[in-house]
C-alpha cells in the first residue's frame, strides 16, 4: 500500500501536467479538439484522474482514526474523492468521443459539483496527514494553488499541475516508517 502512494502521488500530478502540456501544444494551431495531441493529453487526463482515486483510497486505509467523526470524515472525503474522479471520467470519455457525450451527458450540476468534490475530499485527506505530522503544512496549500490556477483559467493547467505535483512530492519520496506500516500519531480523533 505505501509503495501504491508513492507511485500516485507522483504519477496522478505528472500525468495531469502532460495533459496541460499538451493542451497548450494542440492549442497553437488556434483550434482544440483536433489531433493527437488533445486524445494523448486526454488519455494522460483520464489515467491521472484514476491515479488520484486509487491514492485517496489508499491515503484513507493510511488514515485510520479512533473517534467515530473523524473515520465518518475520512469516509466521507474518500466518496467524495471517487465520486468526483467519475465526474471528471465521465467528461474526459465525453471528450475524448463525441458519440458518447452526445448519448450520456453530464448533467450540468455534477460538472460543478463532481470537480469540487474531487478538490475539497483530497484536501481533506492531506489536511489529516499535515495533522498526523506525516506531511508538511505547505503540501495541502499547495494542491489548494494549484486546484485554484486551474480552477481559474484551464490555460493555467500547467501551471497547477506542477503545483499539485511539487505539494505531493513529500508522499511520493517519503521513507517515513509510519507511511510504511500505517503507525502514526492519531490525528485529533
Amino acid at each position: 500500500m505505501p509503495r501504491l502512494v508513492r507511485i500516485c502521488a507522483l504519477a496522478a500530478p505528472a500525468l495531469m501536467l502532460v495533459y496541460g502540456l499538451l493542451r497548450v501544444v494542440d492549442g497553437l494551431d488556434g483550434d482544440r479538439h483536433n489531433g493527437p495531441a488533445w486524445d494523448v493529453g486526454h488519455v494522460a487526463f483520464f489515467v491521472a484522474i484514476v491515479l488520484f482515486a486509487v491514492l485517496a483510497v489508499a491515503l484513507r486505509a493510511l488514515d485510520r482514526p479512533a473517534a467515530p467523526a473523524s473515520r465518518i470524515l475520512v469516509e466521507a472525503a474518500t466518496v467524495a474523492v471517487l465520486f468526483g474522479a467519475g465526474c471528471f471520467l465521465w467528461v474526459i470519455t465525453g471528450d475524448l468521443s463525441e458519440d458518447f457525450r452526445s448519448a450520456a451527458p453530464l448533467p450540468d450540476p455534477l460538472e460543478l459539483i463532481g470537480p469540487a468534490l474531487f478538490q475539497i475530499g483530497l484536501l481533506i485527506l492531506l489536511i489529516r496527514l499535515v495533522l498526523a505530522r506525516r506531511l508538511p503544512v505547505w503540501s495541502p496549500v499547495l494542491v489548494l494553488v494549484g486546484f485554484a490556477a486551474i480552477g481559474l483559467d484551464l490555460d493555467l493547467l500547467p501551471l497547477g499541475a506542477a503545483l499539485v505535483l511539487a505539494a505531493l512530492l513529500p508522499l511520493a519520496l517519503s521513507r517515513d516508517a509510519r507511511l510504511t506500516t500505517g503507525q502514526h500519531r492519531p490525528v485529533g480523533s
